[in-house]
């Protein structure tokens, strides 16, 4: 005997299915959520160090290649209102070369005891300014906005540098045990930055983005990336020209059997002169920017 659904159990099946499906994508959201922090490693007071990467995964026209991620930075004051360090890494941004938005509001969750004093957004230079640079300075003068571009760093996450180092011994350190704060283990970076399996995971990201031009921030990303994957073995950005008729032009390469177009450009501290910065980088950078928005205003 065959039996046969009528019209109103296939609809409440399908129902069925539907929300079933539904409720296994929001739990492997969660669990991919879960996946994007890295274990034991959190910022000083004990914000956990965490992954980023592009949110928005429609088709892009450029992909925009760095280094390592950056982080929220916040003045530490003493409980009597000296300042400890004007800017100490607190958490993860929010988003891949954030612009600084709501940095107070992020600062603010922050639990700190009394005793061990309070923080306050940095200045505006301490964060978000990547960002910034990398919307005015870079994707602007081609003609492209955020929307257009996928972003990813050769490292998705942050490091300790040497003066957040410095901060923490200093500081933090001698005062951990007192008020119970957690350990601030946040990793330094190593002399090998990458291995196989993430520049794999930067091609899938690339192929993902459907973009044709890579634009590839500083140094790092032409030595650990660029030189592995392609048929191009330049190792250094000056290997493309460091002068105004080379600095900043195309050139094809091929990454897993497909042509990019690949726009090697000072890295977003040269270029945006933020920091310590080299002064050449930064001219080269700020004479292409005036000659591509001259090209782009007689259009």
């Amino acid at each position: 005997m065959v039996y046969k659904m009528n019209f109103k159990q296939v609809l409440l099946i399908t129902i069925l299915f539907t929300i079933s499906s539904i409720l296994m994508a929001c739990i492997i959201n969660q669990h991919s959520k879960h996946q994007e922090i890295i274990p034991d490693s959190q910022f000083p007071f004990g914000k956990p160090l965490r992954i980023l990467r592009q949110q928005d995964r429609t088709p892009k026209k450029v992909f925009v290649l760095g280094v390592y991620a950056s982080a929220v930075h916040a003045i530490w004051f003493s409980p009597d209102g000296r300042v400890l360090c004007d800017a100490l890494a607190v958490a993860s941004e929010p988003e891949i070369f954030w612009n600084g938005d709501n940095a107070a509001e992020i600062i603010s969750k922050i639990n700190i005891p009394s005793e061990a004093g309070y923080l306050e957004p940095s200045l505006q230079m301490y964060n978000g300014s990547s960002g910034r640079a990398l919307d005015e300075l870079y994707l602007a003068p081609l003609g492209f906005s955020r929307t257009d571009a996928w972003l990813c760093d050769l490292v998705p996450h942050s490091f300790m540098n040497e003066k957040q180092s410095r901060a923490i011994k200093t500081h933090y350190i001698p005062i951990r045990g007192m008020f119970n704060l957690p350990t601030a283990s946040i990793p330094e970076e190593p002399s090998v930055l990458i291995g196989d399996n993430r520049r794999l995971e930067i091609i899938s990201e690339l192929e993902e983005s459907q973009a044709e031009i890579i634009i590839l921030l500083g140094d790092k990303p032409v030595k650990w990336f660029l030189s592995y994957v392609s048929d191009c073995y330049k190792t250094w950005l000056s290997e493309f020209g460091k002068d105004t008729e080379t600095y900043g032009l195309l050139h094809s390469v091929i990454i897993n059997g497909k042509v990019y177009q690949v726009l090697p450009l000072a890295h977003v501290r040269q270029g945006g002169a933020l920091g310590t910065h080299n002064d050449d980088w930064n001219q080269l950078h700020n004479n292409w920017v005036e000659n591509m928005n001259r090209k782009n205003h007689t259009k």
